[in-house]
């Protein structure tokens, strides 16, 4: 990188800056901070869906599975996404939305008071925050080890410097600030993407390598199936199921932005403009990945560094920096949506029960401890990051792929499944055994089992046996013991229809009291 790139880097970090400053003059609330005061356009919360789901691991892990393997990095990923949210579209996005509208909520987790219990909302809501710092902490890694190859500074250096500016936007703006830097990082990435794309095409060209002629290139045999090496059909199947859940709000960040819209109908275009975008972007961002071993040797054995290098080889300075902007627009906004998610459940779930200054938190009050959840939570997250690649994490794409799909599973079956009329009987026996249970599951295939299998549990079912088995526990559990009152079907049919239908619903037990139809 020259001064040209530093320039449009810099200049980048002070626009996001600036967004936070100016969306701060729309917060006055906590409902501002963290579901926009359900105002944000559908076109809007829809853009922003789709780019809180990406990250610089995208460049890094998934370019490494792009380079050793080809097609099957978009086959195993970005469409699995794309048509998860679409069903989500019309089974999620909705009734999510009718929890800020109908139940008068800020926190995706903060219905299960009523519709379970306390302890049950407490199990989800703290294991959702633990893994989402690791998950974020993944986050940072991944665009610290691209700052790295670019201008030479180190992991640590690099971590702090993305953590900080992202810390200053979307503390003092919330999610309007995360919601319009989106729509900012959308542009980028798609001025980023354009002509990484064209440059590409333009080297194989140089090289007398035609656009579809590529794929018969030795250095790509193979490349053009849909499903190899780990990756195979179970896997695929095994991943449709769990983006179904992760990105339709299992993740909780995605929830905030169905809430965030003005109605059930808007949030469930959001989710269709998403689901659009997850198919079609991804083809021209990948796209060089495929071809680059064509143009790059990878310096590391997973090819991670890959399009970094292929970066810095093909686009010329000011294009170089435009694409650097582009890596860290795309791990900022998932961080930043991921710490105003985090910083919900907080102040709204789990510190009115520990304690009872804050369940007399006023609207000032409430949004100081917002802001201040969030910068400690992106503390955290950056800490962990340091560690990512110790022997605990191993790599950052086992952590992302690994870690976070396994372990979302037994947390979003109960918050997600708990919207619906045909999981009513379901209750707190239900949901808290199968959370229980899926995480235990996970932890037997990942370690014990897979350290006694020769060669290892495939990758495939050490994601998907947690889910699986919360999956049955929920629903086996829920018909072998219905706990279905009439306050929690109150709840129940309060978000799944609108107008004044439905039943109403009792007031929420306030944190740490009995709540009403608790048994």
């Amino acid at each position: 990188m020259n001064s040209l790139d530093w320039a449009v880097l810099i200049g980048y970090f002070g626009v996001m800056v600036a967004i936070g400053v100016w969306s701060h003059q729309r917060v006055d609330s906590v409902s501002d901070f963290f579901t926009a005061g359900g105002k944000m356009p559908w076109w809007l919360s829809g853009i922003s869906h789709h780019m809180s789901g990406y990250s610089a691991v995208m460049f890094t892990g998934y370019a490494g599975i792009a380079y050793t393997y080809g097609v099957t990095s978009f086959i195993t990923w970005s469409f699995p996404i794309a048509f998860g949210i679409a069903i989500g579209s019309k089974l999620f996005a909705p009734r999510i939305n009718r929890l800020r509208s109908r139940l008068h909520v800020a926190s995706p987790l903060e219905y299960l008071k009523n519709r379970y219990n306390l302890p049950t909302q407490q199990a989800l809501a703290w294991s959702g925050m633990l893994l989402k710092i690791v998950d974020v902490g993944a986050k940072w890694a991944a665009i610290a080890t691209l700052l790295s190859v670019f201008t030479g500074v180190s992991l640590n250096q690099g971590i702090l410097i993305t953590g900080a500016i992202t810390a200053v936007y979307c503390t003092i703006g919330g999610l309007w600030a995360d919601a319009l830097t989106e729509l900012g990082q959308f542009v980028i990435q798609l001025l980023a993407g354009i002509a990484m794309f064209v440059a590409v095409v333009v080297k194989l060209s140089d090289q007398h390598i035609g656009f579809f002629g590529a794929w018969d290139e030795p250095a790509l045999h193979g490349h053009g199936e849909p499903l190899v090496g780990p990756y195979s059909t179970v896997f695929l199947l095994a991943f449709l199921f769990i983006k179904l859940f992760e990105y339709n709000g299992g993740m909780l960040n995605q929830a905030q932005r169905y809430m965030a819209t003005g109605s059930a109908y808007e949030a469930e275009r959001s989710a269709r403009l998403s689901a659009i975008l997850w198919l079609v972007w991804p083809v021209v961002l990948f796209f060089p990945m495929w071809m680059s071993p064509l143009l790059v040797h990878a310096q590391k054995p997973d090819g991670s560094d890959s399009y970094a290098l292929m970066t810095e080889r093909l686009l010329p300075h000011g294009l170089l920096g435009l694409v650097v902007v582009g890596f860290f627009s795309h791990t900022m906004a998932m961080c930043s949506s991921d710490a105003n998610a985090i910083a919900a459940v907080f102040t709204r779930d789990v510190a009115p029960v520990l304690s009872a200054k804050a369940r007399a938190w006023g609207e000032r009050s409430g949004l100081v401890a917002a802001r201040v959840t969030t910068v400690v939570f992106l503390g955290l997250s950056m800490a962990v990051a340091t560690q990512v690649d110790s022997p605990t994490f191993e790599d950052i794409i086992t952590v992302v792929i690994k870690w976070v799909a396994g372990l979302m599973g037994p947390i979003a079956i109960p918050m997600m499944l708990g919207l619906l009329r045909p999981f009513r009987r379901s209750g707190p026996t239900a949901a808290l055994t199968s959370w229980a249970v899926g995480l235990l599951a996970f932890w037997l295939v990942n370690y014990p089992i897979n350290w006694n299998v020769d060669g290892g549990v495939p990758l495939q079912y050490q994601v998907s046996v947690p889910l699986a088995v919360s999956l049955v526990l929920y629903i086996l559990i829920g018909f072998l013991k219905p706990e279905d009152t009439p306050e929690r079907l109150a709840v129940i049919e309060r978000v799944n229809t609108d107008g004044d239908a439905a039943p109403a619903v009792p007031v929420p037990a306030a944190a740490g009291e009995d709540v009403v139809g608790a048994p």
